[in-house]
């Protein structure tokens, strides 16, 4: 423990060292939801007009953020490993590389009280951009308020010269901006957002027969600004958050200087992230909607109102497999019952359950008057793939979704298609998670 505390100061302090010595354009993304989307459409957007960097996999807390400073990934418990990365850290400290981005889009985490201004004192965003707020980690932060004032001390760490990008169609977000140290810049769907969102549409195949890679769906969509107008056609992407993360993206870039035509001509560089809400090809016919990399009651909602738009046909059903939120604390029975509520509104044919915390949001559905019947429940989701593997037939859409310790990707690996493209196409393909 004690090695480890000294090789975070270490890299905090040799970072802090190379953002002085070549003062790259900070760019930090924090939020609840989204920030991973954002992160990466920010930096597809950017790229062709600056050289940068942005995290790799998860690498937005004490350690992720330097190590991506420095360029480099975590090698582990690898002795050498560490002291290889230590000699680069310090060459970039003391000498300039002329090689070193101009831009670094960082993604900063929080699970903790503290730890945004900690990401801060390594490295003071010039654009600070926040992107929604839900309820997680309330077993460490307590209450919402603790956590909306964790999130908002991005803002005020912002310089004064630089802006603050922030989505206003949140509405705890919204509530924060007057927090700012620095001018504020608004992107959303509202109307009353710098960047906007109008004339949007959905347009998907009418059969499910689809290859990985194929275009299965294209969100399309104006963004408006006060300087003027582009149409933009996202493909193969769903839901409202990866329309907000390309707003986000173009609020950035036009801060910067760069014209909503250059931003429009990026788009397509814009790459889907494995279990965000990704259209996959399932067996016998269906069609699954993989958001299972974490879920949080924000994006839980979101996603169920993406599997409420596709239209079925007669005999085929519309299938949430939901599993647990974690990190609520004393707000867990809580939002796991108000997600019940809202899977029994309608829309939903088939409710499937997975892990304990679920059970109240199993009983929540019933409450709301859901039959029995339509609602099954499985304490991991290992048992629910193989049961899902004998109920889903042709024309079914299938939702999956749960909080990284829910490991929804086995109930994705047991309706795909093609299982032996779980490795590119699913989240936690490697390492310890295979282990597991």
């Amino acid at each position: 423990m004690c090695m480890k505390k000294f090789i975070q100061n270490l890299l905090k302090r040799l970072s802090i060292k190379i953002i002085r010595r070549h003062k790259p354009l900070i760019i930090a993304v924090t939020g609840s939801v989204g920030k991973t989307s954002t992160r990466n459409a920010i930096a597809a957007l950017l790229g062709a007009q600056f050289h940068l960097r942005t995290n790799t996999k998860n690498y937005n807390n004490e350690f992720g953020v330097p190590l991506t400073i420095i360029g480099e990934s975590s090698p582990g418990r690898s002795f050498f490993g560490w002291l290889q990365v230590l000699i680069k850290a310090g060459k970039l400290a003391w000498f300039t590389d002329s090689t070193y981005p101009r831009v670094l889009v960082l993604e900063y985490g929080a699970d903790h009280p503290g730890d945004i201004s900690y990401l801060c004192s390594i490295a003071q965003p010039d654009i600070a951009v926040l992107t929604a707020i839900s309820p997680v980690h309330l077993e460490h932060f307590g209450t919402m308020e603790l956590l909306m004032k964790e999130k908002g001390t991005l803002l005020e760490c912002v310089k004064k010269e630089g802006c603050s990008i922030i989505n206003l169609d949140d509405v705890q977000v919204r509530a924060l901006a007057d927090r700012s140290s620095a001018p504020v810049i608004t992107y959303g769907f509202s109307p009353e957002a710098d960047v906007h969102v109008d004339n949007h549409e959905l347009q998907t195949r009418e059969d499910f027969s689809f290859e990985p890679g194929e275009v299965f769906c294209t969100q399309s969509f104006e963004v408006n600004t006060h300087e003027g107008q582009e149409f933009v056609e996202l493909k193969n992407r769903l839901g409202s958050g990866s329309v907000l993360s390309v707003l986000a993206g173009c609020a950035v870039g036009l801060h910067l200087g760069m014209t909503l035509t250059d931003l429009k001509m990026r788009v397509d560089q814009i790459q889907a992230e494995p279990g965000r809400m990704n259209p996959i090809p399932g067996i016998k016919g269906s069609f699954l909607l993989d958001d299972s990399y974490n879920a949080a009651p924000a994006s839980v909602v979101s996603a169920l109102d993406v599997l409420k738009s596709f239209s079925v046909g007669e005999g085929t059903r519309r299938i949430a497999v939901l599993g647990s939120m974690a990190e609520l604390g004393p707000l867990t029975e809580q939002e796991h019952r108000m997600i019940g509520l809202r899977v029994a509104e309608g829309g939903i044919d088939l409710l499937v359950c997975v892990g304990e915390p679920t059970i109240a949001l199993k009983n929540g559905a019933l409450e709301a008057g859901m039959p029995e019947s339509s609602i099954e429940f499985f304490e991991d989701s290992r048992k629910a793939g193989r049961w899902l593997d004998q109920q889903v037939h042709k024309g079914d859409v299938v939702l999956v979704k749960g909080s990284q310790s829910t490991r929804m990707e086995f109930v994705m690996k047991d309706l795909m298609a093609e299982p032996l493209q779980a490795k590119e196409l699913l989240v936690r393909q490697e390492g310890k998670w295979l282990e597991e």
